[in-house]
């Protein structure tokens, strides 16, 4: 049974008028199936009532900074999709757990300890948002329509309730981090923590700044930018880049002309069978024991999903899908879900992303909230694997400049080991952008020990 964290009385009095019910339930997880022993760092999970009525109940991952969690700084991390588990955070990218990468026998997929997690440094709280994803679930309706401004303003709400129930976190310093999709909502997010903070709301949330990998961010400049990536990693001719470029006038998201529609046509079949998750491994099958029909929203599955629909059901050992499989059969096992304090009845079939959310795509471009909130002083990291064709560094690149920031510290490379792990370039209004070496789409993903360093040197604010 999940206990209710006491929260002070005089915290409560204050935040009354602000959230006549704060429902938040937490567990303490001592020990997870497929990992040998007891957990080596402290793992919370919970859930959160979010929406006027709280009929929304956000399931979180808690993890404590394994060095000093009482001045650690405090994340929040976003999965993108929309409609990508925290979990997916934890055990894939920066969390302090993955799974064994073997073929799959039948019995529970194992765990073992990541070295480079993230919270070796920092305490981070992953997520299942927006509702509907993971183990977050709805006591109305399963058709609960969400959207990004939505979305946004719950996470919010969230946070808030967890700081309230967690007091003992209100002065550590707060970021919040997020990759993909969450390059539209989170700055969203950030701007709502702000807004609130300047207003005197209370908790007054300690927020220094953000993170981003790989973001979506302007869906033109991003949805566009991957013809001028394919000519710059050869996977398109010089003949064929100058002819789209001339006919396309540089708008590569929206054909104004017949030419346009041409050339961009023949770049496609350019790059139809490359992986644009990452351009060096191959393509294989969506990952998901009972595959669903893709073609809908998510991570520009409008334009992928005709690639990743493949005769073979299921992805074969050796693919990095395989590895993602491992999940599904972890977390739909009673076993797993009891050790979480999963509310029996409250979720079928777990998914890693539920393609079916019913969401409104509201924003189609965060980069006034970017302008915004590092004009206000905020913190900004944004980080792009450099051989990402999904969403290219090249696309990131383009909006950052439309800033019209001054240049403090020119390109040059960064290095972990002696070794260029990428290269960056700051900006004043303490924006911050790297690429990474090697890396395709969600970095951490790809290199967990040089993102580690480079969220190590930012957060540390010491220079990549």
């Amino acid at each position: 049974m999940a206990r209710l964290q006491p929260i002070s009385v005089c915290i409560l009095m204050v935040l009354s008028s602000y959230y006549p019910r704060l429902t938040v339930s937490q567990s303490t997880v001592r020990y997870l199936p497929g990992f040998s022993g007891p957990l080596p760092f402290r793992l919370e999970t919970g859930y959160v009532g979010v929406g006027d009525l709280e009929e929304n109940q956000l399931f979180y991952y808690f993890v404590e900074s394994e060095k000093s969690p009482k001045e650690d700084p405090l994340v929040l991390w976003l999965v993108g999709g929309p409609g990508c588990s925290g979990w997916s955070g934890f055990v894939y990218e920066v969390g302090p757990l993955s799974f064994e990468n073997v073929p799959y026998n039948g019995s529970l997929p194992t765990l073992k300890l990541r070295k480079h997690s993230w919270t070796k440094i920092s305490n981070i709280i992953f997520i299942d948002s927006p509702v509907w994803t993971g183990f977050s679930y709805s006591s109305g309706s399963k058709e609960y329509l969400n959207g990004d401004i939505k979305s946004s303003k719950e996470v919010h709400q969230f946070l808030r309730k967890w700081l309230i129930a967690h007091p003992q976190f209100l002065s550590n310093p707060l970021y919040i981090a997020g990759e993909s999709y969450s390059g539209i909502t989170l700055p969203v997010v950030v701007h709502e923590i702000a807004n609130g903070i300047d207003a005197g709301h209370e908790p007054i949330l300690n927020l220094k700044g953000y993170l981003l990998g790989n973001p979506l961010t302007n869906r033109v400049i991003d949805g566009g930018s991957f013809v001028p990536y394919a000519r710059g990693m050869g996977l398109v001719s010089d003949e064929l880049y100058e002819s789209t470029k001339k006919s396309c006038r540089g708008d590569y998201k929206r054909p104004s002309n017949f030419k346009c529609s041409k050339d961009l046509e023949a770049v496609k079949k350019c790059i139809a069978g490359i992986n644009k998750k990452y351009i060096l491994e191959p393509q294989c099958p969506i990952t998901s024991p009972k595959p669903k029909d893709t073609v809908g929203h998510g991570r520009f599955l409008k334009e992928i999903s005709r690639e990743l629909l493949f005769p073979d059901p299921l992805p074969t050992f050796g693919c990095r899908e395989y590895w993602q499989l491992l999940s599904y059969y972890w977390a739909d096992d009673a076993s797993v879900r009891k050790a979480l304090h999963i509310r029996e009845g409250t979720i079928g079939e777990w998914l890693r992303c539920n393609r079916e959310l019913a969401y409104v795509y509201e924003v189609n471009s965060s980069v006034k909230y970017h302008l915004n909130l590092t004009t206000r002083g905020y913190r900004a990291l944004i980080y792009s694997g450099d051989h990402d064709l999904l969403i290219p560094f090249v696309g990131t690149e383009t909006w950052i400049r439309s800033l019209n920031f001054s240049i403090v510290d020119d390109w040059r490379p960064w290095a972990v080991d002696g070794q260029v792990a990428g290269y960056t370039r700051t900006y004043s209004n303490n924006l911050t952008f790297a690429t990474v070496k090697g890396a395709g789409h969600t970095a951490p993903e790809y290199k967990h020990k040089e993102c580690f360093a480079m969220f190590h040197r930012w957060i540390s604010h010491n220079p990549l």
